[in-house]
């Protein structure tokens, strides 16, 4: 009997959904918690996926990355509107590896490389006008190399999961929901009435 593979799913549904979803059917609603035990959501995008989660990237001392060291968990959710699901994932949250992180900021395009130095990510901004500033500054800074060297307080993140819940919307609301658990080193799996 084979077992669940439920990380491999999510792939399946999020690239079929990107047939017919307008765009980014890789955003995903992030919910993390701060030290006061508030939620804080916002939107991201899965970058890659690993044998063990999901992978997302971000500024580390950001709000997301500021919760994320006070409270290593996580909350995802995507919505695909075209195909009338949604999967919901929690978990736990690791670093990805220096090199991972490397290797994925050179990927990135040259102006996201330069924006990711000059943003200082969810800080007071005085003005745009400061911002478009900051990133005259950095092109400045690096207008003579060929490669811009990741900055150190940028990285990403992977969310482990220990629950991921799929949804198919329903007739007169009779959606199919199944839900993955992950205890004791396996997948189980469960139907849930809708």
């Amino acid at each position: 009997m084979t077992k669940p593979n439920p990380i491999a799913n999510v792939k399946t549904w999020i690239d079929n959904a990107a047939k017919t979803e307008v765009s980014y059917a890789n955003a995903a609603c992030l919910a993390t918690v701060d030290k006061d035990g508030r939620p804080r959501s916002r939107i991201i995008l899965i970058k890659e996926y690993v044998d063990n989660g999901f992978v997302f990237y971000t500024n580390t001392l950001s709000r997301k990355g500021q919760n994320l060291a006070d409270n290593p968990v996580a909350s995802m959710c995507l919505h695909f509107k075209s195909t009338e699901q949604q999967i919901r994932i929690d978990g736990t949250i690791e670093r990805v590896t220096d090199d991972q992180a490397n290797a994925y900021f050179a990927s990135r395009p040259r102006g996201s490389q330069i924006g990711a130095w000059a943003s200082r990510q969810s800080q007071p901004l005085k003005n745009i006008d400061t911002l478009r500033g900051e990133v005259k500054d950095v092109e400045e800074q690096y207008k003579n190399n060929a490669d811009i060297p990741r900055p150190p307080y940028w990285s990403g993140y992977i969310l482990v999961p220990d629950m991921i819940e799929f949804w198919q919307e329903g007739e007169f609301r009779l959606h199919t929901r199944h839900l993955f658990t992950f205890e004791n080193g396996e997948w189980s799996e469960q139907m849930l009435y809708p």
